[in-house]
């Protein structure tokens, strides 16, 4: 059984979602080959002799980059057998089927992946014309230390910048998959619905060890939130520090879980931890409702000093655009970036994202969303919707290409939010747009961050 794991984009990371189920696959004798396109050219010889052509699409850009090569795939090799597994698989089922994928699977996908290839192994799949597989599994696996053997070295990815002279290679793991809450705009809750499976400790652990040999010096934990299970997070993050103090780590956590578990923070920054992503999304209360992310911005402020205190940094992620925004909203979101002193920790593709709507999305059960929506785009794998002032349309579109092309040129933060706030206030042409660019605080320090920017 040859088998072939591709993945297109996952944000800089190796693929947490290749090396696992390769690990699992090999266990049954399975030959596999790991293509992780962000990185390595597109082998039309692995997919000629492939059998299985599995396909991990853990989020949305990922998941449209494999569009095309699903197409190119079914071209150079009809007979395999077409597999899309990961968050994305299940919303977009219909879509990924009529392209020419025969098993989808979402949530714990390793032990639906070698089921799958243990049936092909033993009968044509022409014998197997449906999906015998559950589509969500959320069977509890004792997880295999992931297999990155044969995946591009550490080095290759994204590195993390701890300094402006120092730069550091990054590993990546998972503690857990899934979520315990229910936030209206998160992908993870269509698949999950409010459940999240961890990963056993001596497998995080493990597989830490071996990037740690193979040259990490800080560690991303990709689950999408770290304090769902405290005690198997806080178990991991000591063990981690025991056995590798030099190592430093980032972690996501959610507002609420901050102001919930704070009696954790010390352990967190003295075990190593640089900083914490957390999706505050917006500052605009009726949004945080709409979301239902059961913070407010008065909790986020009360987070925001907790970790100040411990010297902890706080790294925020918004969506900065939805059908509801109003120019006013986006200038106050701005103005609250100044206030809170967060232009510097605060990455500037997050001031131009806009709300992705995908299939299964519960947004969709509140009358004031679908109401302003308009027909699924299967393509770009979200709702329509257009801003009902034409102005924050454009406003969007202007500030994202704006920003990628600084980024591009490596242009400073601060001045990528001056430029930001220019178009926003004074590019508008309006009397309220009439607001000088604020004087910001003096630099006090560098912003550890991530080459490859947070984005979906």
């Amino acid at each position: 059984m040859n088998v072939v794991l591709i993945s297109t984009y996952e944000l800089g990371r190796q693929p947490f979602g290749l090396a696992s189920p390769a690990a699992w696959l090999r266990q049954i004798g399975a030959r596999v080959e790991c293509l992780d396109l962000a990185i390595s050219p597109f082998d039309q010889a692995l997919i000629k002799e492939a059998d299985l052509v599995a396909f991990y699409v853990p989020m949305h850009m990922g998941t449209r980059m494999a569009v095309p090569m699903i197409k190119q795939v079914r071209q150079i090799n009809p007979n395999a057998h077409l597999c899309c597994y990961g968050l994305y698989a299940p919303m977009n089922e219909d879509y990924l089927r009529r392209l020419g994928a025969k098993t989808i699977l979402g949530g714990e996908f390793e032990a639906g992946l070698t089921d799958l290839a243990q049936r092909l192994t033993t009968a044509s799949t022409s014998t197997h014309p449906h999906q015998p597989l559950p589509t969500i599994s959320l069977a509890r696996q004792q997880f295999l230390v992931p297999d990155r053997s044969r995946l591009p070295a550490l080095n290759r990815y994204a590195h993390l910048v701890k300094d402006q002279d120092q730069h550091l290679t990054v590993g990546y793991t998972e503690a857990s998959r899934g979520c315990k809450h229910t936030c209206r705009h998160c992908p993870i809750v269509p698949v999950y619905n409010g459940r999240f499976r961890v990963v056993q400790v001596e497998t995080v652990l493990a597989d830490i060890r071996q990037q740690v040999e193979a040259g990490a010096q800080h560690i991303t934990f990709g689950d999408p939130d770290f304090f769902n299970g405290p005690g198997h997070a806080m178990a991991i993050v000591k063990s981690l520090h025991e056995q590798f103090p030099q190592i430093s780590y980032d972690v996501i956590i959610k507002v609420e879980h901050l102001l919930k578990q704070a009696h954790h923070l010390k352990t967190l920054k003295e075990t190593g931890c640089l900083f914490i992503t957390s999706a505050v999304e917006s500052f605009d209360e009726r949004t945080l409702a709409i979301f239902a992310k059961n913070h407010t911005t008065t909790d986020f402020e009360a987070a925001l000093k907790l970790c100040h205190d411990l010297d902890l940094l706080l790294v925020p992620t918004f969506v900065a655009f939805n059908p509801w925004t109003s120019l006013a909203d986006y200038r106050h979101f701005l103005q609250e970036l100044v206030r809170l002193k967060l232009v510097d920790q605060v990455s500037p593709i997050q001031s131009a994202i806009r709300l992705l709507i995908p299939p299964g999305s519960h947004l969709l059960a509140l009358p004031e969303v679908k109401n302003a929506i308009g027909p699924l785009d299967e393509a770009k794998l979200s709702y329509t919707w257009r801003n009902p002032d034409p102005r924050v349309d454009q406003l969007q579109r202007d500030l994202e290409y704006m920003v990628q092309s600084c980024a591009a040129q490596n242009v400073p933060r601060r001045e990528v939010f001056r430029r930001i706030w220019s178009r926003a206030f004074e590019s508008v042409g309006d009397a309220a747009g009439n607001v000088p660019f604020p004087d910001l605080p003096p630099w006090s320090r560098f912003v550890p961050y991530l080459t490859e920017p947070w984005y979906c």
